[in-house]
């Protein structure tokens, strides 16, 4: 059976193609004059990747001419292949994934207790594919969106490999404070998550967080200005590593420091003065590096024993 618990975003640096990348445009690349300097389909590599989905890819051309394109006007060259198979049956491949989800919870500013009345509700979650599906020429998407209702389900392979990197986004979801729906299976889940916690947090979340205000301070000389729910997020994901890595429990409800963290998202905390917690938190971060229980690394075994299962179950006529 499944359980609800009542009543959400990949943050912004999910899902950003990096630097080498070859790509294909989906819409035809314009020139000054309004002239078409390649066609739609046309093939590049990216030789400078955003911060976000918000800004552009730069993007070069067999040619040498280069354009900014955004995230929605290309597709990774293996992924435009694998479509080409895909496009052949496309509902054979899309048919019922919805209805195979087998966890979802609510993440973003609702779960983190940063949530006010223009918030969205951001769901995440997973979903295990049929198995014919899977063994099929057509294979099945990493992960489902819907940008309408604000959802994105991972694959389950997909997930738990994110999790066993440490990435936040799946770490959170596996500890977001509301649950709305999960299957026996993603109980089973949510019972092992601990397996997936490890040192690797350390690199991850630090590492990420010190190349990004590095970025800043790019754009705060360059621009004059940043985005500070950015700041604000990157402060949160320090608050949250070193709490797990002394607690052995990820905290992603951060309510209990709303003030500053919503001080910092108005932008009425000077960026000296967020860089300067930014150096603190990554003090204390270190320290409890030091000190920590957890593991040097997750529990793959134990990972990978539960997909084999879980692969064996999605023979089941009914979802696991």
């Amino acid at each position: 059976m499944s359980r609800s618990i009542g009543k959400l975003s990949v943050t912004e640096h999910s899902l950003i193609y990096s630097v080498g990348t070859q790509v294909v445009a989906q819409k035809e690349v314009m020139a000054a004059n309004d002239r078409i300097a390649h066609p739609a389909g046309a093939v590049g590599v990216i030789v400078r990747s955003p911060v976000d989905r918000t800004h552009a890819y730069r993007v070069k051309f067999s040619d040498g001419f280069e354009a900014p394109i955004h995230h929605d006007q290309l597709v990774r060259l293996a992924e435009f292949k694998s479509n080409s198979i895909r496009d052949n049956d496309a509902p054979l491949m899309s048919s019922g994934l919805y209805d195979r989800v087998i966890y979802r919870c609510v993440i973003g500013s609702r779960a983190y207790g940063l949530e006010d009345e223009a918030s969205d509700t951001d769901r995440r979650g997973i979903y295990l594919p049929a198995a014919e599906l899977h063994w099929s020429l057509f294979g099945v998407p990493e992960q489902l969106e819907n940008d309408e209702t604000q959802e994105v389900y991972w694959e389950l392979q997909k997930f738990v490999v994110l999790a066993l990197k440490a990435n936040p986004n799946v770490l959170e979801c596996l500890y977001s404070p509301i649950v709305e729906s999960a299957t026996p299976l993603g109980e089973e889940l949510l019972e092992m998550r601990s397996s997936f916690l490890s040192k690797l947090i350390f690199q991850t979340f630090s590492g990420y967080v010190a190349s990004q205000f590095k970025k800043m301070q790019t754009d705060i000389r360059n621009q004059g200005r940043v985005k500070w729910k950015h700041v604000m997020h990157l402060i949160r994901l320090l608050l949250s590593g070193t709490h797990v890595l002394r607690s052995g429990e990820m905290m992603v409800d951060v309510g209990q420091y709303r003030d500053q963290l919503l001080t910092i998202k108005r932008g009425e905390m000077p960026f000296a003065e967020a860089d300067s917690w930014r150096k603190e938190l990554q003090s204390d971060f270190e320290s409890a590096f030091q000190t920590t229980k957890l593991p040097d690394r997750p529990d793959y075994e134990r990972a990978n024993a539960f997909l084999v299962d879980a692969r064996r179950r999605a023979m089941e006529e009914s979802l696991p």
